[in-house]
């Protein structure tokens, strides 16, 4: 009778303490969570529409929501009846799920901007010698739009665009600048509405241009060159744990549970991968040299 006494008095204890705790912090949790995930979300939706005209802002979040708490609740199910490790495991991936998204959209919007910069030397190219039999540079961008591929095709067909809806051609240009944020594109669309204003040999500006993104380009290849050694070691360096650790898994599991199983190899296993990143980092960082 003493014990059902005891637990008339605590489950009810328990259960206001618990609704009292998730009153007063579910807000500030819920409004954190909501900022860490989908906080990012306006920067994503920039990149993205920078690199196409048509977003849809829904899956868009969806699609976030799902890299950060959907790939959490994978990892927490894939390590279950380990509700501990899958804890730990889930939060961490969650975690890196937050910025995932915006990662990933920044390295193919600056691989389309590379991609970019690569065909202006023939775009320009076409463009120097159209001036040269006497068409104007919107012309010349026509004759670039039935030649060349995308995305240099994609965004001078909005240059072209634009100017037909209206906009002054100097506009288009600065936008072109803004949604290809390059030195050379920056370079293009000044040279132009400088000489638009000033008058002054377009075809030789343009001849000059290319020169100037060919010789970058040169030296560029090179300092890859003699840094690929560096960046390779670096990769090699980075999954030498990681690797190590599946093949002791193949070999003997046993010995290698304990990393996942007990306090001390959870506390290991966190701080083996918080140095393996930094380290990761800053070679990256000593290999990486912008001209």
């Amino acid at each position: 009778m003493s014990f059902l006494y005891k637990d008339f008095i605590f489950i009810p204890l328990i259960a206001i303490c618990t609704i009292l705790v998730v009153y007063n912090f579910a807000d500030p949790v819920i409004d954190f969570l909501s900022r860490k995930s989908l906080g990012k979300k306006d920067e994503v939706i920039k990149y993205l529409k920078l690199m196409s005209d048509k977003v849809d802002e829904k899956k868009v979040t969806l699609l976030m929501l799902l890299m950060s708490f959907g790939l959490g609740a994978v990892f927490f199910v894939l390590f279950y009846p380990n509700i501990l490790l899958g804890f730990i495991f889930g939060c961490i991936v969650t975690v890196a799920g937050w910025s995932l998204p915006l990662v990933i959209v920044k390295i193919l919007f600056e691989q389309r901007c590379d991609r970019f910069g690569d065909q202006l030397v023939d775009g320009l190219t076409i463009m120097s010698n159209g001036i040269k039999s006497g068409t104007n540079v919107a012309q010349s961008m026509e004759r670039v739009i039935e030649i060349m591929g995308n995305p240099l095709k994609n965004e001078f067909q909005k240059v072209l665009s634009q100017q037909q809806l209206g906009q002054s051609f100097e506009d288009a240009l600065i936008d072109l600048g803004v949604r290809v944020p390059r030195p050379d594109v920056q370079m293009l669309v000044t040279a132009i509405n400088i000489l638009k204003e000033t008058g002054g040999d377009l075809s030789q500006t343009f001849d000059n241009i290319v020169f100037t993104i060919r010789e970058r380009q040169k030296l560029e290849k090179k300092i890859q060159a003699l840094t690929a050694m560096g960046r390779f070691q670096g990769l090699i360096v980075t999954l030498i744990p990681f690797v190590l650790a599946v093949i002791f898994f193949i070999i003997d599991p046993q010995m290698i549970m304990p990393m996942f199983t007990t306090t001390l190899g959870l506390v290991l296993c966190a701080t083996i991968i918080v140095l393996q990143l930094i380290g990761g980092f800053l070679i990256r960082k000593i290999v990486t040299i912008k001209v």
